[in-house]
């Protein structure tokens, strides 16, 4: 029997990058989000979610690998870039996805409670902005929402712990 061909240039392949960088997250207690931006077939940016590290409310993995992305190309324009993100994008990442004129968005998990890219808001598609983000879901969808439902549950289970209501 032939051996699988892995494809190193599909939204797997780089949707598992983004969840290596989400488990790191979820090891240092952040909400398990993890970011790759790719051009060309090339991982320029990687990030994870910082916001508890950071203490900052913008340290979500999509932001930083924007600034990352930006540094790498010394432009703040991202044509030609693909964002691949465990889980869809809030509607501050959406936007500034949008700002960075970032060509294509791929994320696993959706976010049916506040998500920017098609979910709730529909952002990276909006037709009042002046770039609009080629918006792609559900890659790997079922790893990237287990990896968020394992670390929920587990945050669940502390604050019962510590006698706190859980929240319905």
């Amino acid at each position: 029997m032939d051996a699988p061909v892995i494809d190193l240039f599909s939204d797997e392949h780089f949707m598992r990058e983004a969840l290596r960088q989400a488990q790191r997250a979820f090891a240092r207690d952040e909400v398990p989000v993890g970011a790759v931006i790719v051009r060309e077939g090339r991982v320029i940016a990687r990030a994870d979610n910082q916001v508890e590290e950071l203490r900052d409310a913008t340290a979500h993995a999509e932001i930083l690998a924007i600034t990352q992305a930006s540094a790498a190309l010394g432009d703040w324009r991202l044509d030609g870039c693909t964002l691949y993100v465990t889980k869809e994008p809030c509607p501050m990442c959406a936007g500034a996805l949008a700002l960075a004129r970032m060509a294509r968005l791929v994320f696993g998990a959706p976010d049916p409670k506040s998500g920017g890219a098609g979910s709730v808001f529909s952002i990276t598609r909006h037709p009042g902005l002046n770039h609009r983000v080629e918006t792609v879901g559900g890659v790997l969808r079922e790893e990237c929402a287990a990896l968020l439902k394992r670390f929920f549950a587990a945050k669940r289970g502390k604050g019962r712990e510590r006698g706190e209501e859980r929240e319905t």
